[in-house]
């Protein structure tokens, strides 16, 4: 089971086109798939103080993070579709990962082990207004360095096992240049390019 998580509050964005494209060509080739749409579900990335007391445990007041972690569980292949803004991911998608990545869920600290290790391949899809290069020597590698290499390995996800797709420069892109993406977006996500 796929499990795309989603992150952008516009529903005529370029991102929205993505997951779009994406949920259609899992339609047409019969694969399964569910969606987490952070701003649809109205997540709220921050901490509550009755929250932060239960966090060394494990646990959550919020039945919307254990809905998600039950989704996680019977997944073997995540995909994120997010825009970069400010040359990182929305607090969204970082708040997923704060509550919902929790102790005993995603991983055990004595010692350190991730536990997400069903997951046998993630992709990340980002758009912004800079290029995967800017990104990687410019903005300390919030993707590929952080989140890949440091925050999925740590969860159990195997960096070797994860593929970076970006669409760059998209506010300065011409419609055919963003059609062509959706078009070989199918052909980058199974192939593992960009």
């Amino acid at each position: 089971m796929k499990t795309v998580i989603y992150t952008h509050p516009y529903n005529r964005s370029f991102n929205h086109a993505i997951l779009q494209n994406l949920t259609d060509y899992f339609d047409r080739t019969n694969q399964d798939y569910q969606v987490i749409d952070l701003y649809q579900d109205n997540f709220n990335p921050q901490f509550s103080a009755a929250e932060l007391k239960m966090y060394s445990r494990g646990d959550t007041p919020y039945q919307l993070v254990k809905t998600y972690q039950n989704q996680i569980k019977v997944s073997d292949e995540l995909i994120f579709v997010t825009p970069i803004w400010w040359h990182n991911i929305p607090a969204e998608l970082k708040g997923f990962f704060d509550k919902v990545m929790l102790k005993n869920f995603a991983y055990e600290d004595q010692p350190w082990r991730g536990l997400l290790t069903y997951i046998k391949k993630a992709t990340v899809i980002t758009t912004s207004t800079i290029t995967k290069d800017y990104l990687k020597n410019q903005s300390g590698d919030p993707i590929q360095g952080n989140l890949i290499n440091r925050t999925f390995d740590d969860l159990g996800i195997n960096p070797q096992n994860t593929n970076w797709i970006h669409f760059g420069e998209v506010n300065l892109t011409t419609d055919e240049v963003r059609k062509k993406f959706l078009k070989d977006l199918p052909k980058l996500y199974e192939n593992g390019q960009n």
